[in-house]
């Protein structure tokens, strides 16, 4: 029989959303956006961290996914302006360009793991709307509950699975990327069960979604051929929707113009490739679908404030 760790027994709390004044730096206020996280650019695009919250965290919003899971404490989370309780157990799996606010309860401090992710991980798994695959999560996201109560083996099993994952997140041992990756879709499948297990005690809960589930198979759509000549006209014959109205689902979906969403998805792979890679300007800027490195250039100055070359420079030697 396999005995399981306390879930905050035998780790240092790792302050990445601390609501401390000094502790700020890795979210922003709404109606801020947050586009960045720890380790993004990296080869493993997935940040895991252990957190305590004693005021809550204010509301925000960003376009990677997220999932939380309550170890210590008691307060509550607002999700698209649908609030549920949080307590030890509570799972809650945020989509990309969800507003949510959490709220730890006065004179508790609500300690719970957070771990951020690129859409990309999950379409690793299966395309969107692809069968019995984690992709598939996000088209069956619409209409069901972002969070469930775990409780008795289950949330024994899930607090020893995330004790696990952070201890090998934290560590460097060979086969840590393969083994957190499947750590991270066990975690994902065991959620997903007991959500559609549990699907009709939620029903009173679920977050009120005006998207269909075509939503994702477009989101999708472009986060696979964003390095393309990318047009609104293609992507509406692809979808059979008129160019206004795809356009419209793309800004009500992201909050973002289909242009800049467009921006986003590249300057992030260029990010990425500026950081991890020797590549000249000009190869990156074609290889994440700029035709020239002078338009390359001028959006990601106006984007991130600085020219490509001095964002190499000040990354060199961050996270890995």
């Amino acid at each position: 029989m396999r005995v399981t760790k306390s879930c905050t027994g035998n780790f240092e709390i790792c302050p990445i959303f601390s609501d401390g004044e000094t502790e700020r730096t890795a979210l922003t206020y709404f109606p801020g956006y947050l586009k960045e996280y720890p380790n993004m650019h990296t080869r493993f695009p997935l940040h895991l961290s252990l957190n305590r919250l004693t005021r809550g965290y204010p509301a925000h919003r960003h376009d990677f996914l997220e999932f939380s899971y309550v170890v210590e404490g008691s307060g509550a989370e607002m999700v698209n302006g649908v609030r549920h309780p949080m307590t030890p157990g509570t799972f809650t799996f945020i989509l990309p360009y969800q507003v949510h606010e959490l709220f730890a309860d006065p004179g508790s401090t609500l300690v719970l793991y957070n771990c951020m992710f690129s859409m990309d991980l999950l379409m690793d798994q299966g395309g969107a709307g692809a069968d019995d695959t984690l992709g598939g999560m996000l088209d069956d996201a619409v209409g069901l509950s972002p969070y469930v109560q775990m409780e008795g083996r289950e949330h024994e099993a899930l607090c020893g699975l995330l004790d696990d994952m952070f201890e090998e997140y934290r560590g460097d041992a060979w086969g840590r990327v393969a083994l957190l990756k499947a750590k991270l879709a066990e975690t994902l499948v065991r959620f997903d069960r007991y959500r559609r297990k549990n699907a009709s005690a939620l029903t009173a809960e679920r977050v009120p979604v005006r998207r269909d589930r075509s939503v994702w198979r477009i989101i999708h759509y472009i986060h696979l051929h964003y390095q393309e000549d990318l047009m609104l006209s293609e992507l509406a014959g692809r979808f059979s929707m008129s160019v206004s109205r795809i356009s419209e689902v793309i800004k009500e979906t992201t909050g973002q113009n289909f242009v800049q969403f467009l921006h986003d998805l590249r300057l992030r792979h260029a990010s990425g490739l500026l950081v991890s890679t020797d590549m000249s300007m000009t190869e990156i800027a074609m290889e994440v679908g700029y035709g020239s490195y002078k338009t390359f250039a001028r959006i990601f100055k106006e984007r991130k404030g600085v020219v490509p070359s001095a964002y190499r420079h000040r990354q060199q030697g961050g996270e890995r």
